[in-house]
């Protein structure tokens, strides 16, 4: 399976890939959660509130098909957002959400951002594992940012 992970390739966003973002969130949101006002606003226009405001999107390609996603939401020049990620449920298992992450981190430090940080929920155990595998460590987590987010997450890159 890892030789699978060989064949995704991370592309970045464009206008015509814009409602994989959301197709894909939703998809995960509506299994485990649900679908806030902020993720609505946030997911329903990619362009203005994520790449407008300095943010990246980027998305996995696996057999002609895109089947993931992530994105980088600008904090200030410093710090970025590690958000947005998701794998649809057919290909979860093929080292995808590794993949996004390794070229998000690589990204980020070419562009000289110094910190990442990511909000999740300790029910995504594989999600947790991955981001501690790649040297996310768990900082408190302030209120109001997402209902769903019950841990908070930071990697310095310099």
């Amino acid at each position: 399976m890892v030789s699978d992970a060989n064949k995704v390739e991370i592309i970045p966003f464009s206008a015509e890939l814009k409602e994989h973002i959301k197709t894909l969130n939703f998809e995960w949101l509506q299994k485990y959660f649900r679908v806030e006002p902020k993720d609505e606003k946030t997911l329903s226009n990619p362009q203005a509130e994520i790449i407008d405001k300095g943010g990246m999107i980027f998305y996995a390609q696996y057999d002609n098909k895109i089947v993931g996603t992530v994105s980088l939401l600008k904090i200030d020049n410093a710090t970025f957002e590690l958000s947005k990620m998701a794998v649809s449920d057919g290909n979860q298992g093929l080292g995808i959400g590794k993949k996004l992450l390794e070229h998000c981190l690589n990204k980020a430090k070419a562009k000289g951002i110094q910190k990442l940080i990511l909000y999740s929920n300790r029910k995504l155990l594989p999600a947790i594992h991955l981001y501690e595998s790649f040297g996310f460590k768990e900082i408190p987590v302030e209120e109001g940012i997402y209902e769903r987010a019950d841990i908070k997450m930071e990697r310095n890159l310099c």
